[in-house]
């Protein structure tokens, strides 16, 4: 019998919703007071600003710059202000206008890594590249931040897992966001899809070798997306874990009456994306749809505010359920891949199975 590895998600995931003032900004998490985020995911919902990502990986002169999810847009040293501090229970935001500014509303995605200290690091060796990150072995999530080399390369990852999610970002061009899916294709490490753009699945030797990915490290090839001579890169790594983290596939039915997905626990963030035609990123929060079903929702390749809708899924105790029918999350016989952490999970790990008997 399989048991819940995490029994309070909130340690190492959480939302937060705030409002904007005309100065400096201080944001407590609702849930457990430990988390001192790492990588914050912040977009504004009332205006239509950037997705800004940002990173206790890359602080540059006491600063935490942001990436934007939604462009191909270099590390932004402009906005440098945009999170102008972490605290053991929460964050600061000055006036800038994707993480605040007067009136606007906002919510950000925190995730717990290292506490900001490098686990591990290395210079360019042969066909290594240079690397340093931070993971958090619990939880399942590392920020690497390496150099590219330009010809096929390894990236070390420490073999602390493998990883079935990860976003990867050129900091010194206006390159597409790559991401890596396990559940992407049959073969998925032959495969990518963009983060900032609404494109099907696409196959690239060059992105990723063609080979499997690994817990000791992966193997990226000469893309220029991933790996061009002496620029810098950041990766978002996750593997799921039980309780907290599910990274996988359904198949839609175009009916109202959606395909139910079995996660283990109940959702509190939803990432969706079709990969065998067009369609835009969806991504659901329970801090920000309301009651289910979840009607509201943003997409990380637009700057749009929270869109609604027919597009709605249904958060339940122990998993998702799609509740509408257009192709950007349910068409009947396409497919997608998912992205949820957890609210809660359906038992604790004390001595109770995680799946029903």
């Amino acid at each position: 019998m399989a048991y819940t590895t995490i029994d309070d998600p909130s340690v190492y995931f959480q939302t937060a919703t705030w409002t904007g003032s005309d100065g400096t900004d201080t944001i407590t998490f609702d849930g457990n007071s430990d988390l001192q985020l790492d990588f914050l995911w912040s977009k504004c919902t009332s205006s239509a600003h950037s997705h800004a990502l940002m990173d206790t990986q890359r602080i540059t002169s006491g600063d935490y710059l942001p990436v934007f999810a939604d462009t191909t847009d270099i590390e932004q040293t402009f906005y440098d202000s945009e999170l102008q501090s972490i605290t053991s229970d929460g964050f600061t935001v000055g006036t800038q206008p994707h993480a605040g500014g007067d009136g606007k509303t906002y919510v950000g995605f925190a995730w717990k890594a290292n506490g900001g200290t490098s686990s591990a690091s290395a210079s360019e060796s042969g066909s290594n590249v240079a690397y340093n990150f931070q993971v958090n072995t619990t939880s399942k999530f590392m920020i690497n931040k390496y150099t590219g080399l330009g010809s096929d390369a390894t990236l070390n990852l420490g073999n602390h897992f493998t990883p079935e999610w990860m976003l990867f970002k050129n900091l010194d061009q206006a390159d597409d966001w790559v991401v890596y899916h396990h559940k992407n294709t049959s073969d998925p490490d032959t495969d990518h899809l963009h983060l900032n753009t609404n494109a099907a699945t696409a196959d690239e030797q060059e992105m990723f070798e063609d080979t499997n990915f690994a817990a000791d490290e992966i193997n990226i090839g000469t893309n220029h997306e991933v790996n061009a001579d002496g620029e810098e890169y950041i990766s978002y790594a996750w593997a799921q874990v039980q309780g907290y983290s599910k990274f996988g596939s359904y198949t839609g039915n175009g009916n109202a009456d959606g395909p139910f997905v079995y996660t283990g626990f109940k959702p509190a963030w939803l990432l969706v994306k079709r990969t065998d035609s067009t369609g835009d990123w969806s991504m659901y929060s329970n801090k920000i749809g309301g009651g289910n079903p979840i009607n509201g929702r943003l997409e990380p390749n637009n700057e749009n505010t929270i869109a609604t809708g027919d597009y709605n899924f249904d958060f339940l105790s122990n998993g998702f359920k799609g509740r509408d029918t257009p192709s950007q999350i349910n068409a009947n016989g396409g497919t997608y891949i998912y992205m949820v952490f957890a609210e809660h999970p359906f038992v604790s790990s004390e001595g109770v199975p995680t799946t029903a008997r």
